[in-house]
């Protein structure tokens, strides 16, 4: 700027120049915009993907876990004297509430990240 001129007071063809305007920025086209949203659409697709992989082999596990637990109550009823079957049955009962509830934190907490 000159010293003739005070400061902040621009002229109009300075401003053209030092402040950009809005056709100065380039334009998104249609397959930027569309970018994203196939991005998500597929973000989406793989995610219920995976929940119905996850509900199918949730219930592979639920007849596996009930038919083990079935024959090892009778494994126990087959082996085990009848004074002891009812201590061997309490703790068999309480590992397997053990593995169930901390596969379920262990499954919550995943889905929650």
């Amino acid at each position: 700027m000159s010293d003739d001129e005070p400061d902040g007071d621009a002229q109009p063809e300075d401003r053209a120049t030092i402040e950009p305007t809005m056709t100065d920025q380039p334009d998104e086209t249609d397959e930027q915009r569309a970018e994203p949203s196939r991005t998500d659409e597929g973000r989406d697709l793989r995610r219920t993907l995976n929940y119905v992989l996850l509900a199918g082999l949730s219930l592979v596990a639920l007849i596996a876990t009930l038919q083990l637990y079935f024959n090892v109550s009778s494994a126990i009823n087959q082996w085990i004297s009848h004074e002891y079957r009812s201590l061997f049955q309490a703790a068999f009962n309480l590992t397997v509430l053990l593995l169930v509830g901390s596969a379920m934190v262990w499954q919550v907490r995943r889905l929650r990240e």
